[in-house]
């Protein structure tokens, strides 16, 4: 680890999509193996981590509502789906030398821990990687929410969205060409821009608990551990 990093341990939020690859929906084995070397790196350098995974690339639970599904269900359904990339991710990531633990907010003992916060405290302690799963166990909530809520409970220095672009933009910057990103932007803005870069209720939670928000591409190799280190390209939310 660098001398006085900023951060030493943190949450790291990684969306559904980013393990599809250049698929159109379900898992790529090769970019489930490049994220697991990025997060193997960063354990070996010495920091905690611990990780929330969506399900986007398997199931969405709102486009699923809004095409007439019953909205508890589908989201029900969703959550399901984060399970399941939780687990791909916890093979991966074994397949490195790292050892992980996954824990779900719905109860599913055969394959998994149930979510209990002093636990996973225990297992960060010891550097295991833990992957929080089945977001906060209810409905009408999406994974940046529980994402920030896990961070807070952990006592995170810091939350890390890994996303397909290498910070937060003025406007997309793949339809955009004008777009420019920031290099530090406060909660508050990015709320009263609505820069959609997690959920409101994520964005809310963070301030609230003076979590960064630091986001980068998790599609660039070695981005997380660079970035760690105070390097990389990257976009940091938090009070200036």
């Amino acid at each position: 680890m660098t001398a006085n990093p900023p951060y030493r341990r943190i949450l790291l939020k990684v969306s559904g999509e980013v393990l599809m690859g250049d698929a159109a929906f379900g898992i790529d084995m090769a970019t489930l193996d490049h994220v697991a070397e990025d997060i193997a790196a960063v354990v070996s350098a010495g920091f905690e981590l611990c990780l929330v995974v969506g399900g986007g690339n398997i199931f969405r639970g709102v486009q699923v509502a809004g095409r007439g599904m019953e909205r508890a269900s589908a989201d029900y359904m969703g959550m399901l789906a984060t399970v399941m990339n939780a687990l791909a991710v916890q093979s991966a990531l074994e397949r490195q030398g790292v050892d992980t633990r996954v824990q779900s907010a719905i109860p599913m003992d055969a394959i998994c821990e149930p979510y209990i916060r002093r636990r996973a405290l225990r297992h960060l302690e010891k550097g295991r990687v833990v992957i929080f799963a089945a977001g906060l166990g209810a409905p009408y909530f999406t994974t940046d929410t529980p994402a920030a809520l896990r961070a807070a409970e952990m006592g995170c220095d810091a939350l890390f969205k890994g996303t397909s672009v290498d910070g937060v933009y003025t406007a997309d910057p793949k339809t955009d060409p004008k777009a420019e990103r920031y290099g530090q932007i406060t909660y508050q803005e990015v709320l009263a821009k609505n820069l959609r870069v997690m959920d409101g209720s994520a964005i809310t939670l963070a301030r609230d608990n003076h979590i960064p928000i630091v986001v980068f591409s998790i599609r660039e190799r070695g981005a997380l551990l660079k970035v760690l280190q105070g390097e990389g390209v990257h976009t940091t939310i938090k009070d200036l």
